[in-house]
């Protein structure tokens, strides 16, 4: 946390860096203000604000009168008083921006366009063959994209291939038309895939892909940001908002099986990008062919009992798998999602719960529930994510 002196508040501070102080401070202060949003609340006083941030009552008060003249924040009321003047309450303004997220699946491409709190404002679905020329793949995400924009806010113009920008001076919010000018494009795609170079790796099934810069496609498309995360690193970004939302697992189960890591309220990938690959842990010696090469794998033991209609054994074999990761992370919740998990919740719920419950090492009780949102959602999440002050 970085706290501003008495004498001149954030702009007290000299130095190439001067630029960068002020981003990570008025990201604090939009991440308190998401986060009481979130909650419901009606806002936040200048005094609360600069009592959590450990910023000076001045250096909050610029802050705050920056991002309103961006248009990100404005006054909302009083709040009670406590023998003075009543607070004036400052609240996040959700629709100032928004941000698109794309869920590339193996056979669908679904779009949504969140609000600054995340909530979806406009969704659309359709068939994608991901094993097709990955230019035609592109230019199906671009167009999907395009239309989930308003006001065609989306371009055929060039672009880097960065991510997003930070909350003050954004190159993207600026340069956009509307009060709801797009922040950027997160995309999710089946791993593995690098996040940090955004270019795809060997994908179990579909070879055309390997080494495809697809970030850099996507940005020269669009004209706008992309972030590129693997679907079930999306899911997981999904699941939470920023650092103190605690240590979980998200466990996808659609066209594969795979896991996205939340530990310490961020998102962890692994020092290559390639954490989180769940659904290839052997459960059964010599069993049945998993399409990675391996057999006995989860993903082929989960899949083939949800092909026989028996998915009290399919939350079974999730459940196995689940619980060897929980014991080697111990992680407080377990999120399951995906298309098959929403066609029976309740099922896999409580057939992960009780696997979970019967092989528990200690501890308290590990929580499994049903996601809260989808993986476009997370995909999105991780556009606005550094709006906040979150990686």
């Amino acid at each position: 946390m970085i706290r501003g002196n008495g004498g001149g508040g954030d702009d007290a501070v000299g130095g190439a860096n001067l630029a960068g102080l002020r981003g990570h401070n008025a990201a604090l202060v939009l991440g308190l203000l998401r986060a009481a949003g979130l909650r419901g609340e009606a806002g936040s006083g200048r005094g609360e604000l600069a009592a959590r941030t450990g910023l000076t009552p001045q250096a909050v008060s610029k802050i705050t009168a920056r991002l309103a003249a961006e248009g990100l924040v404005a006054e909302a009321g009083r709040g009670a008083s406590t023998g003075g003047k009543p607070r004036t309450l400052l609240r996040l303004v959700p629709e100032a921006r928004c941000a698109v997220g794309a869920h590339l699946d193996r056979d669908e491409l679904r779009v949504v366009r969140v609000d600054l709190l995340g909530r979806v404002v406009a969704e659309s679905r359709r068939p994608l063959d991901f094993g097709a020329d990955p230019d035609a793949v592109v230019a199906a995400v671009a167009e999907a994209v395009v239309r989930a924009c308003p006001g065609g806010s989306a371009t055929d113009g060039p672009s880097g291939p960065g991510g997003p920008s930070g909350p003050a001076g954004s190159s993207a919010a600026a340069g956009s038309s509307g009060a709801s000018a797009p922040l950027g494009v997160g995309v999710a795609a089946p791993g593995p895939l690098d996040h940090r170079t955004g270019v795809l790796g060997r994908v179990t099934g579909f070879p055309g892909w390997e080494g495809y810069p697809l970030r850099a496609a996507l940005a020269e498309r669009l004209g706008l940001p992309v972030v590129l995360d693997k679907d079930t690193n999306a899911g997981a970004a999904g699941t939470g908002t920023g650092p103190g939302s605690g240590s979980s697992v998200y466990l996808h189960v659609g066209t594969g099986l795979g896991a996205g890591l939340r530990l310490g309220g961020e998102v962890y990938r692994g020092s290559r990008s390639g954490a989180g690959e769940f659904g290839h842990q052997v459960l059964l010696l010599d069993g049945p062919p998993c399409r990675c090469g391996a057999r006995g794998c989860a993903e082929v033991l989960c899949l083939e009992a949800v092909a026989r209609g028996d998915l009290d054994r399919a939350a079974r074999v999730l459940g196995e798998a689940a619980a060897n990761l929980v014991a080697l992370l111990d992680v407080e919740r377990v999120l399951l999602g995906g298309r098959v998990v929403a066609a029976a919740p309740e099922v896999f719920v409580e057939g992960v719960r009780t696997v979970l419950a019967a092989r528990a090492l200690g501890g308290g009780p590990v929580r499994v529930e049903r996601a809260p949102g989808g993986v476009a959602e997370g995909a999105a999440e991780l556009v606005l994510a550094p709006l906040f002050g979150g990686a």
